[in-house]
């Protein structure tokens, strides 16, 4: 064992690229959530995503491109959600675990031309001076572009949701719909454009997946990525910035598991690839104690007529 081979630096740098995509999946399914409507198919749109985008970005050549069409191809799925669940007046549950499975084969069938395939790098933005400092610069002014994106969509759904009129109809939307409705606000629309955001932000998280964090196509690549976006949102207790928080908790231990492996810890390999997940239990059980609640129309149907 010799932990003396881990940096801290790329530690901490890696924390961060591990965090994104599922930043990215949890920020847009708050959003979704703040709305009143529980969306269970982040893992269906996340790995959608991550084969739109591999196959644009193969076959383009513009690693840019991919991530554009791999988020156009997780609001498509959400749209198909959107129509069960706001149109059909489905059961939100079951349609979201459909939608999870339709991504699952779909992306099977669509990604058998692209295994053991490498995709254009996609690149870092170099940031002069800045990206030269020694440790911040490698820990904080190293990353592509999308790295900084999922920063700024944290900071720009908090202040949205806080300060602004479109949040405060978002959130009135998802604690009590029919009062919502009888003021004159278009409840399903609003439904409609949150869930189309979220879905977004899930293809990007699903296309950081196959394009940055591990570039490369392989079935199944998302590895439950999804299901540990629906758990943030709930340890963050649908709050914008607790999710960047849990996110770096995920993206930490993930990383941490992996170094330690890398540096012969006398601990059976299978342990430290579940700790991530165990310890995303351990904080949900312990955020549950928290007094914050859930949008309170949460998963509940809205009848118009009503």
């Amino acid at each position: 064992m010799d932990l003396s081979s881990i940096n801290p630096a790329l530690l901490l740098a890696s924390l961060l690229v591990a965090a994104t995509p599922i930043l990215l999946a949890a920020i847009g399914e708050l959003v979704v959530e703040r709305s009143g409507v529980l969306n269970l198919g982040v893992e269906g749109m996340m790995i959608t995503g991550a084969i739109c985008g591999f196959a644009v970005a193969v076959e383009t050549g513009s690693p840019l491109l991919g991530f554009v069409l791999a988020a156009f191809g997780g609001a498509v799925l959400a749209l198909l959600f959107a129509l069960l669940t706001q149109f059909a007046l489905a059961n939100q549950v079951a349609s979201g675990l459909a939608l999870t499975l339709f991504g699952l084969g779909l992306s099977s069938l669509m990604g058998q031309g692209y295994v053991g395939i490498k995709p254009p790098p996609t690149p870092k933005l170099d940031i002069p001076v800045l990206s030269d400092l020694p440790f911040i610069g490698r820990v904080v002014f190293s990353h592509d572009l999308m790295v900084y994106f999922g920063l700024a969509l944290v900071a720009a759904v908090w202040a949205t949701l806080k300060y602004t009129r479109v949040g405060l109809v978002l959130r009135a939307v998802g604690e009590n719909h029919d009062a919502a409705h009888a003021l004159g606000y278009k409840v399903v629309r609003v439904r409609l454009m949150a869930i189309l955001f979220g879905g977004a932000c899930a293809g990007l998280g699903g296309a950081y997946i196959s394009l940055v964090r591990v570039p490369q196509w392989t079935e199944g690549m998302t590895a439950g990525a999804g299901w540990i976006a629906l758990a943030l949102v709930v340890f963050a207790s649908w709050k914008a910035g607790r999710v960047l928080l849990g996110a770096w908790l995920f993206g930490g231990v993930t990383v941490l598991q992996l170094n330690l492996q890398a540096a012969g810890v006398a601990i059976p390999v299978e342990y430290l690839s579940m700790s991530p997940y165990l310890i995303t239990i351990v904080v949900l059980v312990i955020m549950s104690a928290d007094k914050s609640r859930a949008p309170a129309s949460l998963g509940r149907v809205f009848h118009a007529s009503s």
